[in-house]
């Protein structure tokens, strides 16, 4: 699976963000978080803004981190 999968569960561990409530925030079910988690599933292209906008609700530091793990460094920093 993808870099993705990997780079939430980091940011998810890191921040103490629940699957349930970054679910919750982006209007999806756990089970589509949780596969993303366990990396059984990518998200979708179109999922990865969504993950990012709700990472920035509830923690933009958690936002940032998971843009710099998903992308890697180099293409985050043109980000900031």
């Amino acid at each position: 699976m993808g870099k993705a999968g990997n780079a939430l569960r980091t940011v998810l561990t890191t921040y103490g963000i629940s699957q349930n409530r970054l679910a919750v925030t982006m209007g999806i079910s756990r089970g589509t978080v949780n596969n993303w988690f366990n990396e059984t599933r990518d998200p979708t292209a179109e999922s990865i803004p969504a993950i990012v906008a709700a990472l920035d609700t509830l923690n933009p530091a958690a936002a940032r981190d998971f843009l710099r793990l998903y992308l890697d460094e180099y293409w985050a920093k043109r980000l900031d």
